[in-house]
């Protein structure tokens, strides 16, 4: 079973942000921003790239709560940065679908 869904069943701790049926965001325990939020679907899905056209409306509900967490975070009017990284040569660390919320401070570009 994968970190994030071990999160998910609460066998692993977080400081959960926010959560409904369908996802469930929560701080990185890794912060590389003043800000920085994970939103996962409770679903597994290893990554954008396994996402299937049945998945549409769970990815949508993520870019939502998405913009929900930068609102929590005080992210809002300053702005904030969404990431999806997809697989090893993008740096995706844990094989479970996740959108990384930055903010905090200004944000270099291009990023890497």
């Amino acid at each position: 079973m994968c970190l994030f869904c071990k999160i998910v069943r609460r066998e692993v701790p977080a400081e959960v942000i926010l959560e409904d049926d369908e996802v469930l965001a929560f701080k990185d325990v890794r912060p590389v921003a003043p800000s920085h939020a994970l939103v996962i679907p409770k679903k597994h899905i290893t990554s954008i790239h396994d996402a299937q056209t049945e998945d549409g409306a769970l990815v949508g509900r993520m870019m939502l709560a998405a913009q929900e967490v930068a609102e929590k975070l005080g992210l809002g009017r300053s702005g904030y940065r969404l990431v999806i990284n997809t697989g090893q040569d993008a740096g995706q660390s844990v094989l479970h679908l996740h959108v990384h919320v930055l903010g905090g401070r200004t944000l270099a570009w291009p990023p890497g």
